[in-house]
């Protein structure tokens, strides 16, 4: 299982949102506890990093996975106007 660390930006814009967007983006990122790869995962293109997305709804999710640490970075959380 792996742990969850959450950038500034995550957190601000979580705060941001109403109670129902909150835990549907909650639930989402726990499910990436058990599988961090999931089948509805994409590689972002155009990172030096490897990043990851997943979708809820409007909003995307970029992370990225640290296996040597069980670590997965939540980068940002937005709209997917602004989050690429």
């Amino acid at each position: 299982m792996f742990d969850i660390q959450y950038s500034r930006q995550a957190v601000k814009f979580l705060k941001s949102l109403d109670k129902t967007l909150v835990s549907r983006i909650i639930t989402k990122i726990e499910k990436l506890k058990h599988d961090p790869i999931s089948h509805d995962s994409k590689i972002v293109e155009g990172y030096s990093e490897k990043l990851f997305r997943v979708r809820v709804g409007d909003y995307r999710i970029l992370y990225e996975v640290d296996y040597n640490g069980n670590l997965i970075g939540i980068i940002k959380i937005d709209k997917r106007s602004r989050v690429y």
